[in-house]
């Protein structure tokens, strides 16, 4: 099997990327491939359930209908999830710009806790990340939340969503994703020193770790850090993590850093001989429609994202 072949024959929100990243094409082929996230597959499909008043599910990060009782993990259906699959597929947010999406979420959408506007966050480190990058997507103003990050830094350099419990220290996981959206404000603002010296204080917490180690007695932090499966949601694990240094590294102009060594070798011994990853244990919750296979089967976007990660590892090597 021609492993590049196999991932191009897919959907565009998945085929642009490979287009542009892995073969690579020239801009005029995987652009005309994006623009086709909004009208067919994937994009298309999940642009279809959009309601009048900008929402998804009628919720910001629940559906309306969410029952705590009889759901089988977290729904991915709300707001929120819809939001973040479309920017991670390439959508043109001029589609959603089009149709008042910001406008609309600033009107009618509440966070579910303490029924906080949208755009203002609420106090989950993972939450206020993905709504910082929707922001930023849609060209809301989400520059309180971004303030909220410097102050809710926890004193070993990263974040941790239970620090409203009163946890002080730092989550592998929520690190990952305010990174994510210190980076995202960086590469669409240039930043300010501030988030800067935010975003090298927990890229330092990971790398620190070597990005799945204690810091106590050098072991795997946990089991999840080689379990890969796609969508990500806001799972960590050592191919999330180095994707993020990835681009991290490209929007900074430097060099992968050597403390990834032994994560970057989780990646490449997850890959199979025939060039690809297999899924592994999906977050169950009620979803809108399957984006990828079922656990044990070879997955196209783990197999993108494990090929792209160590295409850019083995360069600069």
């Amino acid at each position: 099997m021609d492993p590049l072949a196999w991932l191009r024959d897919s959907d565009p929100a998945l085929r642009w990327q490979v287009e542009s990243a892995l073969l690579p094409e020239p801009p005029s082929v995987w652009k005309t491939t994006r623009a086709k996230v909004a009208t067919e597959g994937f994009g298309a499909r999940l642009l279809a359930l959009q309601e009048p008043d900008g929402q998804w599910a009628g919720g910001a990060f629940f559906p309306a209908d969410a029952d705590p009782e009889t759901e089988v993990g977290q729904p991915w259906t709300a707001t929120t999830w819809s939001l973040n699959a479309l920017r991670e597929w390439g959508l043109d947010p001029a589609v959603l710009r089009d149709r008042r999406t910001a406008e609309l979420l600033d009107e009618h959408c509440r966070w579910e806790y303490d029924d906080l506007p949208y755009w203002g966050g609420e106090v989950d480190c993972c939450i206020n990340a993905w709504t910082v990058m929707n922001g930023l997507w849609l060209r809301a103003d989400v520059t309180g939340i971004v303030d909220w990050f410097l102050e809710h830094r926890l004193t070993d350099g990263g974040w941790n969503c239970a620090w409203v419990e009163g946890s002080t220290r730092s989550s592998f996981h929520s690190t990952l994703n305010a990174l994510k959206a210190l980076l995202a404000v960086d590469v669409a603002t240039g930043g300010t020193d501030a988030t800067r010296a935010a975003r090298r204080s927990g890229e330092e917490y990971l790398l620190r770790r070597g990005l799945f180690r204690r810091l106590s007695t050098g072991g795997p932090v946990a089991p999840w850090v080689d379990e890969f499966a796609y969508p990500f949601r806001w799972r960590y694990s050592v191919l999330n993590a180095a994707d993020y240094f990835r681009q991290a590294a490209e929007f900074d102009g430097t060099p992968p850093d050597p403390r990834m060594t032994d994560a970057i070798e989780i990646v490449r011994a997850a890959r199979r001989p025939d060039g690809t990853w297999l899924q592994g244990a999906v977050l169950p919750g009620r979803v809108w429609f399957d984006v990828d296979v079922a656990e044990g089967e070879p997955s196209k976007w783990l197999t993108f994202h494990g090929t792209r990660v160590l295409a850019w590892w083995d360069a600069a090597d």
